[in-house]
C-alpha cells in the first residue's frame, strides 16, 4: 500500500510540475502541494466535478499500524492527547467555503483511553471541502491549513498543528475550461 502511494505520489508530482490537469471521465483534477511531516503524507488536490462544482481535498497517509484523529476532536485535543485532523482555508483565502468539512471514512471510538475522542481507522484518510474559486482565468497564490497527529496502539508522532501550505489555485474560468 505504502508503495503504491509514493508511486501514486511521484506521478502527481510530475504532473503538478506543469500545473496540467488530467481528466477522468466526469472531472478535471489538480495535484495542489504534498509534503511528509512527522510520518504522515499528505497530498492535497484540487477538483472539478460535472456540475463545476470546486472541491479541495488533502489525504493523510499515517505509517502502517497508525491512525488519525476525527475532525471533529478537540483543537488541543482531550488532556493534550490526540489532534484533529483538518483541513482549512487560510484567513485570507481567494478561496470561500461553500459547504461542511468532508471525511473520507467514519470516526469510530477507540479501544483505548480516552474514548471520548474519536479516532480513524488505521490508514488513509482524505478530508473534502467544496470551495469557490476566484473569477478570473489565472493562477494564484494561496495558503491552506493543515492539522493532523499520528499514533499507534504504543506511541504518537508529534501534531501537525495549522500548518500552511502553500498553493496555487486556478481561477474559475480555467476550471470551467476543462
Amino acid at each position: 500500500m505504502k508503495r503504491f502511494f509514493l508511486v501514486s505520489l511521484l506521478f502527481s508530482l510530475l504532473g503538478a510540475s506543469c500545473f496540467r490537469p488530467y481528466m477522468t471521465t466526469d472531472r478535471v483534477s489538480f495535484t495542489l502541494a504534498s509534503f511528509t511531516e512527522n510520518s504522515v503524507d499528505v497530498l492535497v488536490r484540487l477538483e472539478g466535478d460535472q456540475q463545476g462544482q470546486a472541491i479541495l481535498s488533502a489525504s493523510f497517509n499515517p505509517p502502517e499500524g497508525y491512525h488519525l484523529y476525527s475532525k471533529d476532536s478537540p483543537r488541543s485535543g482531550l488532556d493534550g492527547l490526540g489532534r484533529p485532523t483538518l483541513l482549512e482555508l487560510s484567513t485570507n483565502s481567494h478561496m470561500t467555503a461553500s459547504g461542511e468539512l468532508m471525511e473520507s471514512v467514519t470516526a469510530q471510538v477507540p479501544d483505548f483511553e480516552p474514548r471520548e475522542l474519536l479516532v480513524y481507522p488505521v490508514g488513509d484518510v482524505t478530508l473534502s471541502l467544496r470551495v469557490g474559486l476566484p473569477q478570473g482565468d489565472e493562477w494564484l497564490d494561496d495558503f491552506v491549513s493543515v492539522t493532523y497527529m499520528a499514533c499507534s496502539d504504543t506511541v504518537c508522532h508529534p501534531p501537525v498543528m495549522g500548518k500552511l501550505v502553500p498553493i496555487r489555485i486556478p481561477g474559475v474560468d480555467i476550471l470551467d475550461s476543462q
